[in-house]
Formats: structure tokens, C-alpha cells, sequence
């Protein structure tokens, strides 16, 4: 029979599928963003082609640039033909959804504008349906995160009342370090109780990161050696082909550790070492993690415990690419690493010893995300020396992105009378084997947050706890005492350093 945790995961992951979400109308702050229009209308009709929006649903967009609602309409329509999953566009599904888009020009610190939208959602309340339950996203820099916040609550826009509800969406960074992490949060628990709060992190979204659970803990084989007797490292890396584009400004300011070691790779190690859950709910989920977390160190036993990288100008495919000062927006003197490599380690009974190498960074060779669990190798008695050094350890690859899926590296005698090993690979792929694109991870992450579901969000002291594990070395940093930054060219792998750090434990970074 299966255990009270797989039963508890399986029920979990159908529930999205089973349950259906209230009425609401959703306000996108910043609806003439670049994220607006890439990824959030395009998942939102997604939802609508799929059957998962209600059919009482409605959308305002407030942002400062003039537009109606048919101008509005009409770019949201290019957006979702450029970038949705699901094409052709279905017209008739198009033309039901484009009547529930609005656009209110308004001005984030004018308070006005605020008693000017309660206004125009109760209108949209009788005309749609929508019941009075409403879903903030905050989809603009994150220096209005505190006004917008503040208005919505000084103006009742967040207040439970009759039955009705309301939540917001806030996209990362969560404060720049742990001190703005703190401060943030008190000032959004000031007009938000926390389960009104959804922090969201994109990279939970995706089928291969919520299938980490289930691989985990509703199969058999892999839990019990899941572990430091059996595990001798393991590697996650997030890298990405692109410079930093038209996000220089933006880039310079955060650099890889806020804009992405803080939180999604900080992520995919807590998922991949947690404990199970109790049950597969919200708090439970996340219970769990922040013990990680809490757990989680820099190995600071050379130097700071980190390789920092800059790309320099270089080769992207065929095409000659800048360096990273050369970009705009960018200043031609600044130290802002675009690579980071740590050593971590876990200080709890699972993981004691076991390092957990991450690595991320821009301009590398190839887009790819992958967290790689390499097992300890076998004593090898039974081989002769020969055999014995063409056998590689096992290692089990979950593919996050681009081609999400897993594969299992083991070795197998060749075919013959010779005495000849290599390694083999088992692979799934989610797209072959279902037959179907993965949903993208916003039209998760948008259903589950009108469905109250708040398991793949993350929760206050879960982001303070992820700061501060990253505060120590920031601060080396801004001292001058932690790592340099190290050039490398665009194309490449990153610093030639990032190599010498993890050899020097007699180990390689994997080849991707």
C-alpha cells in the first residue's frame, strides 16, 4: 500500500486539477511591462484555452502610459500570438477573454487613482460577476513595491469583506538584503496578513522543479539512498546564454546573487534536501524548507567561499557579443559579478559533509537548468584495474530547463568478449512522454494563487532566512575582503577559477 507521504503527494498534485477557482478580477500593476506581456496575459489565456479560468473572471491593467481598453486589447493580442504556448490563437476563446481586459491610466503614487480603481472594480464586479474577490501582481520595479502596497491598503482595496477575498502577488527581489527583506515585509504585514501575501519565484512553478517531491517521496528506490552514505556531491546550475540586454541598469544593481542565487537557486536546494512533510500542504511544504535553509553555510574555508565572474566581449553561437561593461546601462568601471560559483554545505543529519556545488551565470555557452545528485562510487573489488577506471559514478540529472525532464547515468558492459564499461543513459522527457507542452509556470502559479494555494510561494521567513545565509558574503564584498571578480569570455564556461575551486576537491563541473 503506499505510504501516508506518497498518498499525501499524489492527492496534492491532482488537486490543482480538481478544484476550481473562485471569480475574481485580477489588477496588474505595471500592465505595460515587459513581464505583463510575455508571460502574464499570455499564461492568463492560456488558463482561459485550458478551461482552468472561471468563466467570472476579469483583468485590469494600471499603468501610467494612455490607453483604452480596445488599444489595450489590441496589444495584449499581439503578445499572446507572439508568445503563448497555444497556437493558432483560438479566436473564439480570444474574443471571450478580451472582453473581460481592462486598462485604468493611473499614476502609482497618486492616491486618487486608487479610490478611482475601488470605483471602477465594483463596476466590474456587476458587469462581470466577479464577487468582490480581487488579486493584486505587482509587476513593476521593485522601488514601487511600498508605494503601491501602501495605497492599496490605505484605500480598502485589500480588505476581506462579505465573503470576498484579497491577495497579492509580489515578484522578486524581495529586498535587496536581508535588513530591506525585514523592512519590506513589516511594511506589507501592515495592510496584508501573510496568508494574503503570495512572494512569487517563476522557477517553482515549472513541472520538473514541482516534480522534484514527487520523485522524491512517491517512488520507492530513490528516498533511501537519497542521503550522505550515498551521495557523494551535487551540482545545480542555472546558466543562461544572453547578456544582460536592455536590463543593464537594472542588472548592475542586483547582479547574479539577488537576481538569481538568492532566490531560485536557493530554492532548488531546498527542495532537493528537505525533509518530507507531514502533509503536502502550504506550511508544511514550506516548514520544511526554511529548515534547510536554516541549515545551509558557505563553505568560507578558502577565502569567502566564492568564484565571482564578469563576461567579457566573446562569441554567442556565430555572433561577436559584448562584454558586460560595454552594455547599456552599464558603467564602463563596474565590479557587478554576471557569474557566481559557491560551495555550500547542509549542517543537519542527512546531509553533514555532503557539498552542495551551485554555479550560475550570463553570456555561458548554452541556457540550461540542472540539478545533478552524483552518488558515491561502488568499492569496485570485483573489476580489474582496467575495467575498474572506465567506470564513472552514477548520477541522476533533473533537467529543468530548456527540455525538462530527468535522466539517470549508470554503467554497462559493451556488447562482446572485451572487457569494456561505459556509461549508458536513461532518459524521460516531459514533452515525448506526454505528448503535450508543460504548462508554462505562470499559469501554475496564477491558478494556485486564486485558488488560495500558497505551497510554491515563498513565505516571510523563508526569504529573511535565504538572505541571510547571502549577507555574510555581500558584505565581504562591499568591504573589499571577499572574492575579486574574474573576467571570462562571453561563450565560455566562466572563469577559468570556477574550475580550479571545485577541482580542488578532486571534482569536476559537469559537462552540460
Amino acid at each position: 500500500m503506499p505510504s501516508r507521504v506518497q498518498r499525501a503527494v499524489s492527492n496534492a498534485m491532482s488537486a490543482t486539477n480538481e478544484r476550481y477557482p473562485a471569480a475574481n478580477t485580477m489588477v496588474i500593476f505595471g500592465a505595460s511591462g515587459d513581464l505583463t506581456n510575455r508571460k502574464l496575459i499570455p499564461a492568463l489565456y492560456n488558463l482561459a484555452a485550458d478551461g482552468f479560468l472561471p468563466k467570472d473572471f476579469a483583468v485590469i491593467g494600471f499603468a501610467r502610459r494612455a490607453k483604452t481598453d480596445e488599444s489595450y486589447r489590441d496589444e495584449t493580442y499581439e503578445a499572446v500570438k507572439e508568445f503563448s504556448r497555444s497556437k493558432p490563437i483560438n479566436e473564439t476563446v480570444w474574443q471571450d477573454f478580451a472582453q473581460r481586459l481592462h486598462y485604468a491610466q493611473s499614476d502609482y503614487g497618486n492616491p486618487d487613482d486608487y479610490e478611482a480603481l475601488n470605483v471602477r472594480l465594483q463596476e466590474i464586479d456587476k458587469a462581470h460577476g466577479t464577487l468582490g474577490n480581487r488579486l493584486y501582481y505587482l509587476a513593476t520595479p521593485p522601488e514601487a513595491y511600498r508605494t503601491i502596497i501602501e495605497h492599496i491598503g490605505r484605500s480598502s482595496l485589500c480588505k476581506d469583506c462579505q465573503g470576498s477575498w484579497a491577495r497579492i502577488i509580489v515578484e522578486k527581489p524581495f529586498g535587496n538584503d536581508l535588513e530591506s527583506a525585514r523592512e519590506l515585509n513589516t511594511h506589507t504585514h501592515q495592510w496584508f496578513r501573510e496568508d494574503q501575501i503570495y512572494r512569487i519565484d517563476h522557477y517553482l512553478g515549472k513541472e520538473t522543479v514541482q516534480n522534484i517531491l514527487v520523485f522524491r517521496f512517491a517512488n520507492g528506490i530513490y528516498e533511501p539512498i537519497w542521503n550522505r552514505r550515498y551521495v557523494d556531491h551535487v551540482q545545480i546550475t542555472v546558466a543562461e546564454d544572453i547578456g544582460v540586454g536592455n536590463r543593464g541598469s537594472y542588472y548592475d544593481h542586483a547582479g547574479v546573487v539577488r537576481d538569481i542565487i538568492q532566490n531560485h537557486m536557493l530554492q532548488l536546494v531546498a527542495l532537493t534536501a528537505m525533509e518530507p512533510p507531514v502533509e503536502f500542504a502550504a506550511d508544511d511544504v514550506r516548514n520544511e524548507k526554511v529548515k534547510v535553509m536554516k541549515a545551509l553555510r558557505v563553505d568560507s574555508s578558502r577565502g569567502d567561499g566564492t568564484i565571482r565572474g564578469q563576461y567579457g566581449p566573446g562569441k554567442s553561437g556565430n555572433a561577436l557579443v559584448k562584454g558586460y561593461t560595454q552594455e547599456e546601462g552599464v558603467p564602463p568601471e563596474s565590479a557587478t559579478e554576471t557569474y557566481l560559483a559557491m560551495k555550500l554545505f547542509i549542517d543537519n543529519w542527512r546531509w553533514a559533509g555532503v557539498p552542495f556545488y551551485v554555479r550560475s551565470g550570463k553570456r555561458l555557452p548554452k541556457r540550461v537548468t540542472e540539478i545533478a545528485i552524483q552518488f558515491k562510487m561502488p568499492p569496485l573489488l570485483l573489476f580489474s584495474d582496467k575495467m575498474g577506471q572506465q567506470i564513472e559514478p552514477n548520477t541522476l540529472a533533473l533537467n529543468i530547463q530548456p527540455d525538462e525532464g530527468i535522466s539517470l547515468k549508470f554503467g554497462s558492459k559493451v556488447p562482446g568478449s572485451g572487457e569494456k564499461i561505459m556509461p549508458v543513459i536513461m532518459d524521460f522527457k516531459y514533452g515525448e512522454s506526454f505528448n503535450v507542452p508543460a504548462p508554462d509556470a505562470y499559469e501554475r502559479l496564477l491558478l494556485d494563487c486564486m485558488l488560495g494555494d500558497s505551497t510554491l510561494f515563498t513565505r516571510s521567513d523563508e526569504v529573511e532566512t535565504a538572505w541571510a545565509i547571502l549577507d555574510p558574503v555581500l558584505q565581504k564584498w562591499e568591504r573589499g575582503t571577499g572574492s575579486f571578480i574574474e573576467l571570462y569570455r562571453a561563450g565560455t564556461w566562466g572563469p577559468k577559477q570556477a574550475d580550479d575551486f571545485i577541482r580542488a576537491d578532486g571534482r569536476e563541473w559537469r559537462v552540460l
